[in-house]
């Protein structure tokens, strides 16, 4: 194959899962929808039932290739830190806000609104969704600063209930590193009040050894390696 042949069929495989990724994105924000509007209605019962007829059709073709647990998403790429179905950042996800996160400066900061779908005490979001947005948050960052790890602790406050469709602030900085133990602590606030803090949390990371990692996910990184050489 030549280098112009070469060169196009990367071209046409990049456009494709360009093409791939526009679809999940497109299909999330559908679901997102859905779910939204299926905990908001108030529509009388017998359009609940045809409404769920509809989504049962819908979803039929959609469950005949289904990857398993295993199995990496084939429009993810994982060392490049795309995850379409991450819960809480993935674009494909009906479950994720979705939370965007950038970095200013050495500060990680997030955006989201969350809908009726997350409420917990009514009108507010449940305490289990500010812990899975902080989570993520500290995480991010403990990643951004170079030293990524997993989860070992996780130490929720709880000042003042989060309020749901209101848009939301979110920040994480790193505040200790001793070997690949690795201390943040984040928050979340209204994107109106920022400076008054709603839930408050401060996580323990701690980065893998080599055969760590192949325990934990080698089957994963097995599947993705053939699906790439494939």
């Amino acid at each position: 194959m030549t280098d112009s042949e070469n060169g196009r069929r990367l071209h046409a495989v990049d456009d494709a899962l360009l093409r791939r990724r526009e679809a999940i994105s497109d299909l999330g924000d559908a679901l997102r929808l859905l779910i939204e509007h299926a905990t908001a209605t108030e529509a009388p019962t017998e359009e609940l039932r045809r409404a769920a007829e509809r989504i049962r059709q819908a979803a039929a073709p959609l469950g005949e290739r289904a990857r398993g647990r295993h199995e990496p998403p084939s429009a993810d790429d994982m060392r490049a830190g795309v995850r379409l179905y991450n819960p809480v950042t993935g674009a494909g996800s009906a479950f994720a806000p979705p939370l965007e996160i950038h970095q200013e400066g050495e500060i990680t900061v997030g955006a989201c609104t969350l809908g009726l779908a997350f409420e917990g005490p009514p009108s507010y979001a449940h305490g289990g969704v500010s812990a899975m947005l902080l989570d993520q948050m500290l995480g991010y960052a403990a990643g951004a600063s170079g030293n990524p790890g997993m989860t070992v602790r996780l130490d929720t406050g709880y000042r003042r209930p989060v309020p749901l469709l209101t848009p939301l602030r979110l920040t994480a900085e790193v505040v200790d590193v001793d070997g690949r133990r690795v201390t943040v602590a984040g928050s979340i606030a209204t994107a109106a009040e920022p400076g008054e803090i709603l839930v408050a949390a401060t996580g323990v990371f701690v980065g893998l050894r080599a055969e760590q990692a192949r325990r934990l996910f080698g089957a994963v990184a097995g599947r993705g390696e053939e699906s790439r050489a494939g």
